[in-house]
């Protein structure tokens, strides 16, 4: 009996001790090999008692371990929890992680000031291109791109010859003097060339055009050898994506707070504001963006038949570089928006009721009433500047970017906002309100959802609206969607937006005002 237990003893040792060794530290087994050859000369008690030591420190110590990994599972499982966005919204209307993050744009003491313009290196003249909020992101690199090349900006010419046709300067939109005064610590910007410079100049502005996505590098190896040639260099450019931090932050502070629309487009725009806040305390703005242009330009098909997809590819031959695309690969893809009842199915289905007041910025609606009517069905709460202005608008019917310059301000100042495509206006406003501390934003996941649609009859409700719920998990503005080197930039600012430090939130400190951060009339961000 003793024997077999002494034994079993020396099969355990064997299996916890020797074998592990073996395979990590030989010289140790050694030693126990020659414990075990002498182990006649050692009473068995004292065995049995080296054996039972052994065994239990073992067991005490992969106990620890198990209790360990337990406390660390424990700990992961509350972070997790906390994390943003790791759960299904509670609240539509606004992030629970809203308070702890806000716009900071700051200028680093290490980041080079201003060149003085009788120093710099030159003159940079900037013809922007496209609707308003695609020129909005060329005047915010022209700014970067002037600071890059110790430049003097010239303040920016807009496009009075693309398809919007609006014939409005760059004073008719932006407050002109604070544009130039609000960044005057970064670049120096003046309204216009001085008459000697002209004079003095023996050939016109050298004009190019840098490609897309050109980085820093590319502007002082190409541009700046002309500019110092010339002294006058004009452009329309887009800069790449990735920045250092210091220049992203000068993006922000060029697009949160430099470009501050005009005095008479922020009265109407706030009037708008109040309208909707007197009919209802909270409401959603929606960027349609359902114009027959932006269809025929995403090559999509809505159902229309024959005469949709005639008077939509006839529009198309307006852009002679688009390639040929399939509806349903586009859809397929996410690439096409949706149809004004898709919008509303989906605001339903996340759950907001039919006395929801909407918000709709949109230009002419591809379909008219017709088109419109399922999205009114389903909330009957429904206003346009149109609707809300009256006569008030009329200054502003000839001038397309000023109307979108009043649907920017009022879509920014709502509770929540839906973007229904992928284009510049919808991408800034993301970013802005995320600048904003993470109001909520909601960019539908059309890839998946244009499924559910199409089965949305073979279903329940409760069935589609879980659903529905389900696929839109990481698009509902939640911080953790933005991530660094994640898509545009102007939509996903990370490297301007920061959290708050924990005992400040425990302290309750106020937020900033809204209005101050939507108009730039604040001095933070310099």
């Amino acid at each position: 009996m003793a024997e077999a237990m002494e034994k079993q003893l020396i099969l355990q040792v064997l299996n916890t001790v020797l074998l592990p060794c073996l395979s990590t530290d030989p010289q140790k087994c050694i030693c126990t090999a020659w414990f075990f050859r002498r182990r006649r000369l050692i009473s068995r008690s004292v065995l049995c008692g080296a054996v039972l030591f052994s065994l239990g420190l073992v067991s005490l110590f992969t106990g620890q371990i198990a209790a360990d990994l337990e406390w660390s599972s424990r700990i992961r499982g509350r972070w997790r929890s906390k994390r943003v966005g790791y759960r299904e919204p509670r609240n539509m209307w606004k992030s629970e992680f809203t308070n702890i993050y806000y716009g900071c744009s700051n200028r680093s003491p290490h980041f080079r000031a201003a060149i003085q313009e009788r120093i710099s290196n030159g003159y940079l003249l900037i013809a922007t291109s496209g609707g308003l909020n695609q020129q909005r992101t060329g005047i915010i690199d022209a700014v970067v791109v002037a600071w890059i090349l110790n430049a003097t900006l010239v303040v920016p010419e807009l496009d009075h010859h693309s398809f919007w046709r609006d014939d409005s300067d760059f004073a008719n939109i932006f407050d002109v003097d604070w544009f130039i005064s609000y960044l005057s610590k970064d670049v120096t910007i003046i309204k216009r060339i001085p008459d000697k410079i002209m004079r003095s100049m023996e050939k016109p502005p050298y004009t190019m055009r840098p490609p897309r996505k050109s980085t820093p590098e590319y502007y002082l190896d190409q541009v700046l050898p002309i500019l110092l040639r010339r002294r006058l260099t004009k452009f329309d450019y887009r800069l790449t994506n990735a920045l250092d931090e210091e220049l992203q932050k000068l993006r922000c502070r060029v697009n949160f707070h430099g470009l501050r629309f005009t005095n008479p487009i922020v009265v109407i725009a706030q009037n708008l504001v109040k309208r909707m806040h007197a009919m209802a305390s909270q409401y959603v703005a929606i960027h349609l963006r359902f114009e027959p242009d932006m269809l025929a330009f995403s090559g999509c098909y809505f159902g229309g038949g024959e005469k949709e997809r005639s008077e939509l590819g006839e529009i198309r031959k307006r852009w002679e570089t688009l390639s040929d695309l399939t509806a349903e690969g586009e859809q397929s893809r996410g690439k096409c928006p949706l149809t004004p009842h898709e919008v509303g199915l989906m605001l339903r289905a996340l759950g907001f009721a039919n006395d929801t007041h909407l918000y709709v910025a949109s230009g002419e609606i591809y379909g008219g009433e017709k088109t419109l009517q399922p999205l009114k069905d389903l909330f009957p709460h429904f206003y346009t500047k149109e609707m809300l202005a009256g006569v008030d608008l009329q200054p502003f019917l000839p001038f397309s970017s000023r109307l979108a310059a009043i649907d920017y301000i009022v879509c920014y100042e709502s509770d929540v906002f839906i973007t229904n495509n992928n284009g510049n206006m919808a991408k800034i406003l993301a970013g802005h309100r995320r600048y904003a501390g993470h109001r909520r934003t909601i960019r539908p996941n059309a890839r998946r959802l244009s499924s559910l649609f199409k089965a949305l009859h073979e279903m329940e409700w409760e069935i589609f609206s879980r659903k529905v719920r389900l696929v839109q998990r990481g698009f509902m503005g939640e911080p953790d969607e933005m991530r660094p080197g994640r898509g545009d930039f102007h939509e996903f600012p990370s490297s301007c937006v920061c959290q708050k430090p924990l005992q400040l939130e425990i302290a309750g400190l106020p937020r900033k005002s809204r209005a101050n951060a939507t108009l730039g009339n604040t001095e933070s961000g310099r």
